[in-house]
């Protein structure tokens, strides 16, 4: 309980709030007109955990109506027998109270009132007002209200719940209910009105509330499960997971969930943060779940649903101790980059980090990868998803869009809306997009527009051809967006243009037409967007996407994302303007589109260019040449491209002529000796354990012989030090011999490096290292002077190629 709470209304999710309550309160003291099995259900562990730590816990529940449910009554006094229940008689007087009351030792006190009866509806589902206030805020009506309970609860009306008083109970119960039978299937009905699921013919609300407790993962989130239990069991401590809108990410994390005690769930917008927290209450019933933003600061819950602008105050984010969360998931990774995130990331030091995303890419070019070491533990794009089934194929139809795109400015992110408008909004541009719309569309389309004012333009002239439209976006005032989202989802609309409101945590199944009249100026934003329209839903056979192409930027890139080989490789450009696509996915291109398309990729950067291009974009984000690893992290090209085209990075340095002075002649006089360490073949990471022992000698040394014997204790040491390492390179049977240290193991790992990193680095062909009379060294003479110059770009380019071989990367 937080003594900083004074007064706060609660209008959705109250047991999140008692279960908050109950965690260290030494007195829990409910009163409740109706008492429903459902409830105890809910709350029965957190009620057993209180009276087990010695909480008294009392409970007083009416029989108005006789709507309290006799099994309701058995189920919480067969919790425990410390809990005190008594059933208040009203006689026919109506008896409506709803109060939760805690009281703590160190002073404090919690009161809740309102409307929330004990049931799982009230408590958790339901349209209900509560208002929570502190006992410092007001210790008199605090002290006021527990004295009243009490008084209620001892009346010589009430009775003490037992055996013999529920079967009592329950006759009078049974009398009631066949004599009004509708009001009383009514009330219960509310009362019961349990989560959003489909009851399966002939199951009761009890089995309703087990199947919480019953939730299988899907397909998709059972792979990606499986695959994290083993990034846990390698020892790693970050991943991330890569997984097609549509697929339950956010059920992933659920799920995943359950193994930690504390969870602290970040994202940006606070319709994901409540989408979240719904989901995780299916998923973990019994934890507490508490939002963390801008209104609410429940950080004590078991699971902390936090906006990121909340926590990128430093403020707000050391009120947390840095170890105060086993598990961290990041929603929406792909906008981890950022400061905001980073500042977070940074702070916390947890177990476990996970991040979310469908599109591990950001619109800005940075990779997000670094942020978990370049640890992918799944990873599946929607073209996948649509072959195996899980998500909706699609018919795509690029439509040629005349407007000459060269003309705009470029800002750097996106083209200058002023001009950009000047040429969308003309009553010819917007009967070709009717014209395309009416020949290709379904039912229920989105229409994603570059602004505001050109969504409001079409949704005009789309009503004065007859069509049901609407503009949605954050000035919209005619309808809610909840509003519209129902109304389309029934068909009262056929058509909603919005702007980016849509990209993200945002669902809507029934959508079967997407219509893009903007340049794609983020493959990023369109890969999310074009996510809108391919979950499944009944009736739905595939998903129509309309779009009109012109010569903006990415416009030959944008296809690859519909290619049935882009998971090979998500950075590779495909030859054909025209991709392969699974079976029941069709691809329909203007035959002006084509001749555009294969014009923009002619003029295309040459490869090298392009590698010069990415890297000093992210020189200018450092202020500074990167490492090779960092390069490899965090650079939009692959660092493998470096090394296939210069030989090695301080190759590619060398053409882009930023080495200075001595690094030239270094450089010239080693190139052979980096290239060998960059290309030499590893199966296994035992050449660069070897040579990561020789540099760990520091800069006068490195370069001087070693034994296998010298260097055996190292050797072991960093292999089995991680557990992902000994699975990576220990795996085969001789190898799991070599798990404890002693005598025999350093015998066996001594002749281990001499046969394999030694003997093989030094027999292979143009090797720049020699094996003889049991001493490894370079087999190359390095003058004094240069030492330390390449012991640097040795030492860069080691460290990069143990991280890529234990790298987990899909």
């Amino acid at each position: 309980m937080s003594s900083k709470l004074n007064i706060k209304l609660i209008t959705d999710n109250l047991a999140d709030e008692l279960i908050a309550g109950m965690r260290n309160a030494s007195g829990i003291y409910i009163m409740t007109s109706f008492l429903m099995q459902s409830g105890v259900r809910l709350l029965a562990p957190h009620l057993q955990a209180a009276v087990e730590r010695g909480a008294e816990v009392k409970m007083l529940a009416g029989d108005y109506l006789y709507i309290t449910q006799p099994e309701g009554l058995r189920k919480l006094i067969g919790l425990d027998d410390r809990i005190e229940a008594r059933l208040w008689r009203s006689l026919g007087t109506s008896f409506h109270p709803k109060a939760y009351m805690f009281d703590y030792d160190n002073g404090e006190g919690l009161l809740i009132v309102g409307s929330s009866n004990f049931s799982f509806s009230a408590l958790r589902t339901g349209y209900e007002w509560n208002l929570a206030m502190n006992a410092q805020a007001e210790p008199y009506t605090f002290q006021m209200a527990l004295e009243k309970f009490l008084e209620n609860f001892y009346n010589e009306t009430t009775l003490r719940v037992n055996s013999d008083s529920i079967s009592m109970y329950e006759e009078e119960y049974q009398r009631y209910h066949q004599s009004n039978p509708e009001l009383i299937r009514q009330i219960t009905e509310m009362e019961e009105a349990e989560i959003e699921t489909r009851r399966v013919p002939g199951t009761s609300e009890a089995d309703d509330i087990e199947q919480v407790h019953k939730l299988l993962p899907r397909p998709a989130q059972e792979a990606a499960l499986d695959a994290l239990e083993r990034i846990l069991e390698e020892q790693y401590d970050k991943a991330m997971v890569v997984m097609a809108t549509g697929l339950g990410k956010t059920y992933l994390a659920a799920f995943f969930a359950r193994r930690f005690a504390r969870v602290l769930f970040i994202a940006h917008r606070e319709e994901i943060l409540v989408q979240a927290r719904q989901s995780f209450a299916r998923t973990l019933p019994g934890r507490s779940l508490g939002l963390y933003n801008g209104q609410h600061k429940e950080g004590d819950a078991d699971v902390v649903f936090a906006s990121i602008f909340t926590l990128g105050m430093r403020k707000h984010r050391e009120s947390f101790p840095v170890d105060a969360f086993d598990l961290i998931i990041v929603d929406e990774f792909h906008h981890a980059a950022s400061s905001s995130y980073l500042s977070v990331i940074n702070y916390f030091k947890p177990s476990f980090l996970l991040g979310i995303t469908a599109t591990p890419d950001r619109m800005d070019g940075k990779d997000v990868y670094a942020l978990c070491d370049g640890n992918v533990a799944y990873q599946i794009h929607f073209i996948e998803a649509i072959r195996l089934q899980w998500l909706s194929p699609f018919q795509y139809y690029g439509i040629y869009d005349e407007t000459d795109y060269s003309k705009i400015r470029w800002l750097g992110t996106r083209y200058d809306e002023e001009q950009l408008l000047h040429l969308q909004l003309q009553e010819s541009q917007a009967q070709k997009i009717y014209e395309a719309w009416c020949q290709h569309k379904q039912s229920r389309t989105i229409g994603f527009c570059s602004s505001i004012r050109q969504a409001d333009f079409l949704a005009d002239e789309f009503r004065k051809r007859g069509v049901t439209a609407l503009s949605l976006h954050s000035r919209t005032v005619e309808m809610s967006r909840f509003e519209a989202i129902n109304r389309i989802s029934n068909g009262e609309l056929e058509i909603i243009f919005t702007v980016d409101l849509f990209n993200e945590g945002t669902d809507i199944p029934s959508v079967d037409t997407l219509l893009f009249v903007r340049p794609t100026e983020s493959l990023t934003i369109f890969t999310q967007q074009v996510g809108r329209g391919l979950r499944l839903f009944e009736g739905k056979s595939y998903c129509t996407i309309i779009d009109l192409i012109g010569n903006y930027r990415n416009a030959d890139f944008k296809l690859r994302l519909f290619s049935d080989n882009m998971e090979k490789d998500h950075r590779k450009q495909q030859e054909d303007i025209i991709p392969t696509t699974p079976v029941g996915c069709v691809i329909q291109l203007d035959t002006r589109v084509v001749n555009l398309l294969r014009e923009l990729s002619r003029k295309r950067l040459p490869h090298r260019e392009k590698l010069k291009h990415d890297f000093m974009e992210l020189k200018w984000e450092l202020g500074r040449v990167p490492s090779y690893l960092e390069l490899h992290l965090n650079g939009h090209s692959t660092s493998q491209a470096y090394r296939n085209e210069f030989g090695s990075y301080v190759g590619f340095l060398y053409w882009a002529e930023l080495l200075e002075g001595r690094e030239i002649e270094v450089y010239n006089r080693y190139a052979t000796w980096l290239q060998d360490v960059e290309k030499t073949v590893m199966t296994k990471s035992y050449k660069m354990i070897v040579l990561l022992y020789m540099l760990e000698r520091g800069v006068e040394r490195w370069h001087q012989p070693v034994t296998p014997h010298e260097m055996a204790g190292f050797f072991h040491q960093y292999i089995n030090s991680k557990e992902y390492r000994r699975q990576s390179d220990f795996s085969d049977k001789e190898s799991l011999r070599l798990w404890e240290w002693n005598d025999k193991t350093e015998v066996k790992v001594t002749s281990l490096i001499a046969e394999m990193p030694m003997s093989k680095w030094a027999n292979a062909k143009g090797s720049q290292t020699k094996f003889e009379d049991g001493l490894f060294c370079l087999n190359v003479e390095i003058a004094e002077e240069d030492r330390e110059i390449l012991y640097h770009w040795t030492k860069e380019v080691c460290s990069y190629r143990l991280h890529v071989h234990f790298e987990r990367r899909a």
